[in-house]
């Protein structure tokens, strides 16, 4: 084989390794679950979000960097194996409160990469960037408060001040982070005796918790029940008071009509206003007219003659007539 033909082979397998190269890098994907930047000769371009199949100019002039959209968590002052295991720092973990007692503090940081450029290029390691973030916050934030609130209620505030504080020191390195939140995991007493007692103090904070919780939920129930029985005399008393109001309306409706009869007839309307008051004053009283006129007083029974009213007496014969005659 003479030299120009190796010459041309050689040449040949060049420019097809860089033209088979150039088809395999001159596009790429992108899933629903990354995003990625465009490399051109070391200067990054937009984010690409969306996801399909991309295009770019073949290798090396382009070259494309896959970032998750995923959530991370970082592990604070502990490591979980694989298998399960959890590994202690409590190098990391050990923190002095404000009311100068030792704590061991270990949480979990949730952060997101919200800027793939600044992620890539603004730091060498950006998650020992935010470790170091995380310990000097909690820190700081740990200095400032007493040992019972990072011990028992003062917990959720912990986490609020951490998260606002890291956060703040994030956007200052501009490592293309948005941490979302801070779990604390444990803070304990590194003494055992000294532990238990805290342990003791919490239990009694959880009772009285639950106490003051049943004693609301009490006063509740029985301030609703207070209210039903307002409400309830209320309505009755409305009741009573419009059954009264009708009452009287109706009583001087009648008024108004008796008046119109005794106006037109008045002896025979005040007699007969007596004889109903009487029979309505002494419903069981046996009732005479009576007649005075100056003699022997003489009276009608009423009732007796109500009485013959009733029975009729027994029809007689024209013998018993004659007889009597």
């Amino acid at each position: 084989m003479s030299t120009k033909r190796l010459i041309s082979i050689i040449v040949a397998s060049i420019l097809g390794i860089i033209l088979l190269s150039a088809v395999f890098t001159s596009w790429y994907t992108v899933d629903e679950s990354e995003q990625a930047i465009v490399i051109t000769f070391g200067e990054a371009g937009e984010p690409i979000t969306e996801s399909g199949l991309k295009f770019k100019m073949p290798w090396p002039i382009q070259k494309v960097e896959k970032l998750s959209k995923e959530t991370f968590s970082l592990q604070f002052g502990y490591k979980q194996a694989a298998d399960g295991e959890i590994e202690s720092f409590d190098k990391d973990t050990k923190m002095i409160t404000g009311d100068d007692n030792i704590v061991l503090t270990d949480l979990v940081v949730q952060w997101k990469i919200t800027d793939p450029k600044a992620y890539l290029f603004n730091s060498e390691s950006p998650q020992d960037l935010l470790h170091d973030a995380t310990s000097a916050s909690i820190r700081s934030i740990i200095g400032n408060s007493k040992i019972d609130d990072a011990l028992t209620s003062g917990k959720a505030q912990i986490e609020a001040d951490t998260v606002e504080l890291l956060g703040s020191l994030i956007d200052k390195y501009d490592i293309g982070i948005t941490v979302l939140t801070v779990k604390l995991q444990d803070v304990e007493l590194p003494n055992a005796e000294v532990r238990a007692a805290f342990t003791a103090v919490t239990d009694a904070e959880e009772t009285k918790n639950t106490k003051v919780n049943q004693a609301e939920k009490y006063m509740n129930q029985k301030m609703s029940e207070a209210e039903g029985e307002k409400d309830a005399i209320i309505s009755e008393a409305t009741g009573y008071k419009t059954a009264r109001i009708q009452q009287a309306l109706g009583d001087v409706e009648l008024f108004n009509k008796l008046y119109v009869e005794y106006a037109d007839n008045k002896e025979i309307t005040r007699q007969r206003l007596v004889m109903e008051t009487l029979d309505a004053v002494l419903p069981n009283a046996q009732i005479y007219i009576m007649n005075d006129d100056g003699g022997t007083m003489k009276y009608l029974p009423l009732q007796s003659l109500e009485s013959n009213k009733q029975t009729p007496p027994p029809a007689t014969t024209e013998t018993e007539e004659g007889s009597g005659q």
